[in-house]
């Protein structure tokens, strides 16, 4: 594949929008060899958790995708959003920015959030050799937007060679600062209208039979497909919108210009307008509230694939028990491994850069952990 083939590679990977069909290898390319896996997460992400930050560490690990979004201009790049973190991957001609991007929201997430942020950036060209693959799929869950799902166990080897200090990218700078123009968390928590709002992650125990963890993964979709909404967590009426929002003080500190104290008032000040033509659902030039919210629900990032089943659903407590003792079931056969956390709600993290196209994105977690609380579930069956 020439340059320019492989810089267009995922304007032609093909958009599907049946999730039932995620296991189907046909829907997946694989990425470029002359590609660049990107991965970040949260260090000792469970202590902030259990200091109640977790929406701090979904900033955090959505500032990623923001700055590589706003760095390469708006362009289409495949990301997943892992609630402590963050992988992507990006052509060659695109490395410097991106790293630029990566390294400065490392040192804003030290600056801002005091949190530490570990990056790395892995060739593609390094994963083959392992015996894996880095494929990638488009799934969209609206005619607004679609998600990157990766399989072919190279992204899981990608994060692991982070984690072990191999591919590490420095912070930038104490100071510099990531463009995160569009990144905010304005809505309030979302609570459950079934009964629990569950956080799952599934992934193929080492040496599974592939068959088995693909009929494992249907069979799980299936069953939450047949629940209200595919247990969508975001209500049809779009997530409560308060002033002043629960997240402003971190969408402050997103905000570039000025001191902490003026950017504050910055932020109060625009959300209480963003508040008001909410609330009194006022169409402002070519902005309608209704559709809006209705693209808000629709785009809604709350199930996805990067080598094993993510999810955060709302759930009856009788599905979460069946779906835990499904996967109990799988993992005592060889087939999986699993962690799951319940919770009473969710929590979404905005990445708007332009409120007049329909293509905002909005990433779902739990709120009393999330992804990172199940991680820790799934961690302690690896032990």
């Amino acid at each position: 594949m020439d340059g320019d083939d492989s810089a267009a590679f995922y304007d032609k990977v093909a958009v599907f929008s049946g999730f039932r069909s995620l296991m189907d290898p046909a829907l997946y390319s694989a990425l470029p060899d002359d590609w660049i896996i990107g991965t970040a997460d949260i260090v000792d992400s469970t202590r902030a958790i259990a200091a109640q930050r977790y929406k701090a560490v979904n900033m955090a690990g959505a500032s990623v995708i923001a700055a590589v979004t706003n760095a390469l201009d708006g362009r289409d790049f495949p990301f997943v959003f892992g609630g402590d973190g963050a992988s992507f991957a990006v052509a060659p001609g695109d490395l410097e920015r991106a790293r630029e991007a990566m390294a400065a929201s490392a040192a804003w997430v030290s600056d801002e959030l005091e949190l530490t942020m570990r990056i790395a950036l892995v060739p593609v060209a390094a994963v083959r050799p392992q015996g894996l693959d880095v494929r990638v799929a488009r799934f969209a869950p609206s005619a607004n937007v679609s998600y990157a799902m990766f399989s072919g166990g190279g992204l899981a080897w990608a994060e692991a060679a982070m984690k072990r200090g191999e591919f590490a990218v420095a912070p930038a700078p104490s100071g510099t600062a990531p463009d995160l123009t569009g990144l905010s968390c304005r809505f309030e928590e979302i609570p459950s209208a079934q009964g629990v709002i569950l956080s799952v992650l599934i992934v193929p125990a080492p040496g599974a039979d592939p068959a088995a963890f693909r009929s494992l993964i249907e069979e799980a979709v299936a069953r939450t497909e047949r629940s209200p909404d595919a247990g969508r967590p975001v209500p049809s009426h779009g997530p409560a919108l308060r002033w002043p929002p629960a997240g402003f003080d971190l969408e402050a500190r997103a905000a570039r210009g000025g001191s902490l104290f003026k950017r504050r008032i910055a932020v109060l000040l625009y959300t209480l307008f963003i508040y008001v033509v909410m609330r009194l659902r006022i169409t402002v030039g070519g902005f309608v509230p209704r559709t809006y919210i209705a693209e808000v629900v629709e785009n809604s990032d709350f199930r996805k694939y990067d080598d094993g089943l993510r999810m955060i659903l709302d759930c009856t407590p009788e599905l979460a028990d069946a779906l835990e003792q499904l996967l109990a079931a799988a993992a005592s056969a060889g087939v999986a491994r699993y962690g799951l956390f319940r919770q009473e709600a969710a929590m979404m993290t905005c990445f708007t850069p332009s409120v007049m196209r329909s293509d905002h994105v909005h990433f779902i977690d739990g709120a009393g952990g999330g992804y990172a609380s199940a991680a820790i579930t799934l961690k302690a069956m690896q032990a």
